[in-house]
């Protein structure tokens, strides 16, 4: 009678033990495994998802998630086309140039604050530049006008012998051609020059506003 009451008791309690068991195997299969990832990405204009990326979608922008919390953890970008990589590289090189030359504008203008004690030391540097560009000038005004008063003097001679109804000898004709060529090369010589020139006096003011910004004492 005792053993066929600890049976029927044993029984229920053995059956209970092994659904639950059962369902634990269930419950572990169906949840993910620590740190498995799932992917979302577009394709074809539609959100697609899996747990697996295929071939195709590998350059695509997509969003990784964490199977068993649900939440975002990374977004990836599309790979960029051979067009769009070589753009970022000139794009990064050229920064990287920009740093550069700021870099050294920086360097520059500690420099001068160092160099020049006074405002006139400054001015004197630029007025030496100014000095040999002027002399530059000079010496080209007085080369357009020698050139232009002997292309004057070819063309004159060359009327004298076309009236007199004398041909133009061909190597008169060549130096008409070669003074004049010599007159226009000149000119566009003295003309850069002027730039050159204008270009130091704007040099010179943008250097005694950075060098008194630089001067002044730091306010704080």
């Amino acid at each position: 009678m005792i053993h066929r009451t600890l049976m029927s008791r044993t029984v229920p309690l053995l059956a209970c033990t092994l659904m639950f068991a059962t369902a634990g195997v269930a419950i572990a299969q169906k949840a993910p495994a620590a740190g498995k990832k799932l992917y979302c990405w577009n394709e074809n204009g539609a959100r697609v998802c899996g747990d697996a990326l295929p071939a195709h979608a590998v350059d695509s922008a997509r969003t990784e998630i964490n199977a068993k919390s649900g939440l975002a953890t990374k977004q990836i970008a599309r790979a960029l086309t051979p067009e769009e990589r070589a753009a970022a590289e000139a794009q990064a090189k050229l920064d990287k140039e920009s740093a550069a030359i700021a870099e050294a504008n920086s360097r520059r203008e500690q420099a001068m604050v160092e160099s020049y004690a006074t405002e006139d030391d400054l001015r004197r540097a630029f007025g030496e530049r100014q000095a040999v560009m002027d002399e530059a000038i000079k010496a080209s005004r007085l080369g357009v006008v020698g050139r232009r008063d002997t292309l004057v003097a070819l063309l004159r001679r060359a009327g004298e012998n076309e009236l007199s109804g004398k041909p133009v000898p061909k190597p008169a004709q060549q130096n008409v051609r070669i003074q004049h060529d010599q007159l226009i090369r000149q000119q566009e010589l003295l003309v850069q020059q002027l730039a050159e020139r204008e270009m130091i006096d704007e040099e010179l003011a943008a250097a005694l506003e950075r060098y008194h910004a630089l001067k002044q004492p730091s306010k704080g």
